[in-house]
Protein backbone atom coordinates (compact mmCIF):
# COMPACT_ATOMS: atom_id res chain seq x y z
CA UNK A 1 0.00 0.00 0.00
CA UNK A 2 1.24 3.12 -0.87
CA UNK A 3 2.55 5.67 2.09
CA UNK A 4 2.13 9.50 2.71
CA UNK A 5 5.39 10.72 4.61
CA UNK A 6 3.25 12.35 7.72
CA UNK A 7 1.59 8.44 8.30
CA UNK A 8 2.52 6.77 11.61
CA UNK A 9 4.62 3.72 11.37
CA UNK A 10 3.15 0.32 10.88
CA UNK A 11 5.05 -2.33 12.42
CA UNK A 12 3.26 -4.53 10.43
CA UNK A 13 4.66 -3.71 7.19
CA UNK A 14 7.40 -6.49 5.18
CA UNK A 15 10.13 -4.63 6.00
CA UNK A 16 9.65 -4.02 9.93
CA UNK A 17 8.58 -8.52 9.86
CA UNK A 18 12.05 -9.31 8.07
CA UNK A 19 13.77 -7.01 10.27
CA UNK A 20 11.95 -9.56 12.83
CA UNK A 21 12.80 -12.56 10.83
CA UNK A 22 8.67 -13.43 10.39
CA UNK A 23 9.74 -13.55 6.71
CA UNK A 24 12.95 -14.92 5.28
CA UNK A 25 15.15 -12.70 3.02
CA UNK A 26 18.62 -13.09 1.35
CA UNK A 27 20.65 -11.12 3.85
CA UNK A 28 23.35 -9.49 2.68
CA UNK A 29 24.79 -6.89 5.37
CA UNK A 30 23.75 -5.84 8.54
CA UNK A 31 24.77 -4.16 11.67
CA UNK A 32 23.58 -2.58 14.33
CA UNK A 33 22.01 0.58 12.26
CA UNK A 34 20.69 -1.38 9.11
CA UNK A 35 20.37 -4.75 7.17
CA UNK A 36 20.32 -5.03 3.65
CA UNK A 37 19.26 -7.94 1.26
CA UNK A 38 18.16 -8.60 -2.50
CA UNK A 39 15.02 -7.17 -3.35
CA UNK A 40 12.73 -10.49 -4.46
CA UNK A 41 11.24 -8.03 -7.38
CA UNK A 42 14.41 -7.01 -8.70
CA UNK A 43 14.57 -4.13 -11.28
CA UNK A 44 18.31 -4.51 -12.37
CA UNK A 45 20.75 -7.72 -12.38
CA UNK A 46 21.75 -6.19 -8.68
CA UNK A 47 19.14 -4.48 -6.98
CA UNK A 48 19.46 -4.81 -2.98
CA UNK A 49 17.27 -2.90 -0.53
CA UNK A 50 18.94 -1.02 2.29
CA UNK A 51 16.85 -0.94 5.40
CA UNK A 52 17.06 1.35 8.93
CA UNK A 53 16.56 -1.17 12.04
CA UNK A 54 14.37 1.87 13.29
CA UNK A 55 11.33 2.45 12.70
CA UNK A 56 10.66 5.31 9.86
CA UNK A 57 8.52 5.85 7.28
CA UNK A 58 10.38 7.70 4.74
CA UNK A 59 13.53 9.54 4.42
CA UNK A 60 11.49 12.52 5.60
CA UNK A 61 10.63 11.22 8.80
CA UNK A 62 14.38 9.31 9.00
CA UNK A 63 16.03 12.67 8.81
CA UNK A 64 13.45 14.32 11.27
CA UNK A 65 13.75 11.89 14.18
CA UNK A 66 16.90 9.55 13.84
CA UNK A 67 19.93 10.39 15.72
CA UNK A 68 23.36 11.74 14.29
CA UNK A 69 24.39 7.98 15.46
CA UNK A 70 21.28 6.31 13.36
CA UNK A 71 21.93 8.67 10.47
CA UNK A 72 25.33 8.12 10.26
CA UNK A 73 25.16 4.25 10.57
CA UNK A 74 22.55 3.78 8.00
CA UNK A 75 25.03 6.21 5.10
CA UNK A 76 27.48 4.04 6.00
CA UNK A 77 25.55 0.87 5.55
CA UNK A 78 24.27 1.76 2.32
CA UNK A 79 28.16 2.64 1.13
CA UNK A 80 29.47 -0.61 2.83
CA UNK A 81 26.83 -2.12 0.62
CA UNK A 82 28.12 -0.85 -2.51
CA UNK A 83 31.52 -1.46 -1.97
CA UNK A 84 31.31 -4.93 -0.78
CA UNK A 85 28.71 -5.69 -3.51
CA UNK A 86 31.87 -4.29 -6.05
CA UNK A 87 29.19 -1.78 -7.84
CA UNK A 88 31.76 1.53 -6.78
CA UNK A 89 33.81 1.41 -10.45
CA UNK A 90 30.79 -0.22 -12.56
CA UNK A 91 28.73 2.71 -11.08
CA UNK A 92 25.16 2.36 -9.45
CA UNK A 93 21.86 4.22 -8.84
CA UNK A 94 20.83 4.86 -5.29
CA UNK A 95 17.20 5.25 -4.91
CA UNK A 96 14.91 6.40 -1.91
CA UNK A 97 11.28 6.98 -2.35
CA UNK A 98 9.17 8.79 -0.37
CA UNK A 99 5.27 9.66 -0.20
CA UNK A 100 2.34 8.72 -3.19
CA UNK A 101 3.94 10.76 -5.65
CA UNK A 102 7.03 8.64 -5.89
CA UNK A 103 5.02 5.46 -5.57
CA UNK A 104 6.65 4.17 -2.20
CA UNK A 105 4.98 1.12 -1.60
CA UNK A 106 6.06 -0.17 1.84
CA UNK A 107 6.23 2.47 4.42
CA UNK A 108 9.41 1.52 6.16
CA UNK A 109 12.73 3.54 4.34
CA UNK A 110 14.68 2.07 2.28
CA UNK A 111 16.96 2.53 0.27
CA UNK A 112 17.14 0.39 -3.37
CA UNK A 113 20.93 0.14 -4.79
CA UNK A 114 20.60 -0.43 -8.34
CA UNK A 115 23.19 -1.53 -10.69
CA UNK A 116 24.93 -4.45 -13.01
CA UNK A 117 23.74 -2.30 -16.48
CA UNK A 118 23.62 0.84 -18.27
CA UNK A 119 20.63 2.11 -16.10
CA UNK A 120 19.20 5.32 -18.49
CA UNK A 121 17.85 8.34 -18.04
CA UNK A 122 16.42 8.49 -14.80
CA UNK A 123 12.96 9.65 -15.03
CA UNK A 124 10.91 7.92 -17.78
CA UNK A 125 9.51 11.28 -19.42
Amino acid sequence: MPTDATQPYDDQNIFAKILRDEIPSKRVYEDDFAVAFHDINPQAPTHILVIPRGAYVSWDDFSARASDAEIAGFVRAVGDVARAAGLVAPGYRLLANTGLDSHQDVPHLHVHILAGRPLGPLLMR
